[in-house]
């Protein structure tokens, strides 16, 4: 057979077998702010006919075709997918879609009320304010501890020391019960309030790692060091939901140190000076309480000995913060930044 004849045929298949692939695309919003209402659609570059298409949010079938209403949904990432039907064949295409807050955040600074003793050996991971008394988790290997602290003098009342293996993160008191996070150990621990007599361990799920944890009137909130706030169940210890918590502009990550104030989660972020005040329904950061010039009046710079830890007085209308290896416990008042 002749060469250029065998050529021919070849350019006019390999002509015939391109203009049968289909080039779609799924075609959204990259972000959503103001309006949480959207459309999609799947188009084919050289308008090649489709079937149909199946639409589908956060792996849930829509009844709605392609518009779609995250109005109601947490903040971050939600997942689009369309499922393309055309001639004999189908194709998968998904995309996603980051939902942003609304509004920006309120801004505060602060005013120092009082300022009490704080162990400066102590690695804070975890902070909480309980019946008269702080409670707190520290950190590194070989010198993780959970301890009961005086306010007025920070003389440790009560201490046990972690095996040399775990790291300590973050704890929470609930219904009698510490709870205390260790880093990747994928590990955390229960403890009678009283004594501090070990009850059980438990493990982690989808959540990374252990890093900040507090808890409302029904659940456990744990960071993982992303942007994600888990919600476990305080019995089974399983993780039901999660939101992502993110500003008018950006997610922000790295959340630490955790504690549940007046229907808000005031989060610690690492190696920052800052607290977030968290919307616990969809992730907003309704504020940023900026406490830029408490870690050198405790005796502390650079990036390891930050910000990290924060407790409350609800009795008395109190709010704590320390940090790692500061010398200082301060009590502290939002101010708003005009």
């Amino acid at each position: 057979m002749n060469i250029k004849f065998i050529l021919l045929l070849v350019s006019i298949f390999t002509l015939v077998s391109c203009n049968n692939e289909y080039e779609l695309k799924l075609e959204t919003p990259k972000q959503l702010s103001k309006n949480g209402k959207f459309t999609v659609k799947v188009t084919e570059k050289n308008n090649k006919p489709i079937d149909s298409v199946l639409y589908s949010l956060n792996g849930k079938k829509s009844s709605t075709k392609n518009t779609f209403d995250l109005s109601n949904e947490r903040l971050g990432k939600h997942t689009i997918s369309a499922i393309v039907f055309y001639g004999k064949k189908n194709k998968k295409l998904t995309n996603t879609i980051i939902k942003l807050s609304p509004n920006k955040p309120t801004v505060y600074s602060y005013e120092i009320v009082n300022e009490y003793p704080h162990d400066a050996n102590a690695f804070t991971q975890g902070l909480e304010y309980h019946n008269g008394f702080l409670y707190e988790s520290t950190g590194q290997y070989k010198e993780s501890s959970l301890r009961k602290v005086a306010l007025e003098t920070g003389k440790v009342l009560k201490k046990i020391n972690l095996e040399a293996k775990y790291f300590a993160e973050g704890m929470t008191i609930k219904n009698d019960k510490i709870y205390q996070l260790t880093w990747q150990s994928n590990e955390g621990f229960i403890y009678n309030l009283k004594d501090f007599k070990f009850e059980k361990s438990f493990g982690y799920g989808k959540s990374r790692e252990g890093w900040g944890l507090t808890h409302n009137s029904t659940h456990l909130i744990k960071t993982d060091g992303t942007e994600r706030m888990w919600f476990l169940n305080p019995e089974t210890l399983k993780e039901e939901r999660f939101i992502e918590t993110y500003s008018n502009k950006r997610k922000v990550d790295k959340l630490n140190e955790l504690e549940y104030i007046n229907g808000e989660i005031y989060a610690n972020v690492w190696q920052k000076n800052i607290i977030l005040i968290v919307n616990p329904k969809n992730g907003a950061i309704d504020g940023i309480l900026d406490l830029n010039g408490l870690q050198q009046k405790a005796g502390q710079r650079g990036q390891d000995n930050v910000l990290n830890g924060i407790a409350y007085d609800k009795e008395k209308n109190r709010l704590f913060v320390t940090g790692k290896r500061w010398n200082t416990l301060f009590e502290i008042k939002a101010i708003k930044k005009q």
